[in-house]
């Protein structure tokens, strides 16, 4: 899409700025936690990023005859750092639109700067309902899936009756996944009852305590049993399994990670899942190209924080070059109810809190593994049409 209106407006002529003008630069901030234990997913959303501006751009990083300058701040995952890379970002380096961040404790940090200075912050990757939701303001735009999106596609594979349990991390992702997985499962229709919530720190290592409040809380439970979890970072799926849930007739359920992750889970072919991407799941050109290069460039598939990133480069070329300009009130105009195309396919911004409608995936761990990435069997494509994603800011 965004190609398409690029292309004509150069035939236009009427978006090519001359002179001093045309010298000028499209500046974007990008935020994320590269420091910590979030590394990972930061430097996913970068590497996606740049591949999206490279794309979109055909390889020229420009846009409207105007070079496209991308500043990378690294926020550490210290929201008090985030808040001050984000106001250094509009204040200083005058940028016209930014994007981040990693952490949810961040970006809700960072959400009242992007309102002080009435500039637009595309917020990606940080899941929290609270971002589109009672923390939101008019300047905030989300890529990212919400919690509540995640919650929804998983209750969509949990249609028939049963007992479910989650055991998530104790903050703002966590709980919020608990909360959305909680909604989600009585906006679908489901008859599975949630029997018990565990929370533990981010920090955890060690998780026979609070797998074992887990499993006496299901293990006498109707079936199916399912052990919901909810977690970023090192994810504690196999020392889960370690544990035998089966011995109780529970079933795992984890959401969709990043793929060194996954690869772990070879020995759990079966269960399933649901996930925001993964490389072989969608079927569009761009898709293809992000796989194809990625796969070049670094002798690996693109995972899903990639994806996330070129989903917010071509965020913010489109409304760039719909705007026609930096200009605040412009873009926002532009954006709402704005399509974009992405690695997934199309993606909206709603409207009424500016978070993404977008489609999930319902997925099966392979029982037959060809390769080293060949993890993932595609149970169905879950359309935004049937992920009912409340909204809950004051607007």
């Amino acid at each position: 899409m965004l190609k398409r209106i690029l292309c004509a407006a150069m035939a236009s002529g009427a978006l090519v700025l001359s002179g001093s003008a045309a010298a000028q630069e499209f500046k974007i901030a990008l935020i994320a936690g590269k420091t910590g234990p979030l590394e990972a997913y930061a430097k996913d959303t970068e590497k996606g990023f740049m591949l999206g501006l490279e794309y979109l751009t055909n390889g020229t990083m420009t846009l409207n005859g105007r070079k496209i300058r991308v500043i990378v701040k690294d926020d550490q995952l210290k929201p008090d750092l985030g808040k001050a890379m984000l106001a250094e970002a509009y204040a200083d380096d005058k940028v016209d639109i930014a994007v981040g961040t990693t952490s949810s404790g961040v970006a809700l940090a960072m959400l009242p700067v992007a309102e002080e200075y009435k500039k637009v912050l595309i917020v990606e990757p940080a899941v929290a309902d609270a971002i589109t939701g009672d923390k939101w303001n008019r300047y905030i735009f989300r890529t990212g899936r919400n919690s509540a999106q995640d919650g929804l596609a998983s209750a969509a594979t949990l249609m028939g009756g049963g007992s479910v349990a989650y055991l998530a991390q104790d903050y703002a992702f966590g709980r919020d996944g608990v909360k959305a997985g909680k909604e989600a499962l009585a906006a679908v229709g489901s008859k599975a009852r949630v029997v018990h919530e565990e929370y533990a720190p981010q920090t955890t290592t060690d998780f026979t305590a609070p797998a074992q409040r887990v499993f006496d809380a299901l293990k006498d439970k109707p079936e199916p049993r399912v052990l919901g979890i909810i977690w970023a970072g090192a994810h504690p799926m196999t020392k889960i399994a370690d544990l035998k849930p089966e011995r109780f007739g529970i079933m795992l359920a984890p959401g969709g990670n990043i793929l060194p992750v996954m690869k772990g889970w070879r020995n759990y072919a079966g269960t399933e899942g649901a996930i925001y991407y993964y490389y072989a799941f969608p079927k569009n050109k761009m898709n293809d190209w992000l796989v194809a290069e990625h796969q070049k460039r670094f002798s690996a598939p693109p995972d899903f924080f990639t994806a996330g990133g070129f989903a917010a480069a071509s965020a913010a070329l489109t409304a760039l070059s719909k705007a026609g300009s930096g200009d605040t009130e412009k873009l926002i105009a532009a954006m709402e109810g704005m399509d974009f195309d992405t690695p997934k396919g199309k993606m909206t911004f709603r409207k009424e809190d500016h978070q993404a409608m977008q489609s999930m995936y319902h997925f099966r761990i392979k029982k037959n593994q060809s390769g080293e990435w060949d993890l993932l069997e595609l149970v169905r494509e879950i359309p935004a049409s049937e992920l009912p994603v409340p909204v809950r800011n004051k607007r």
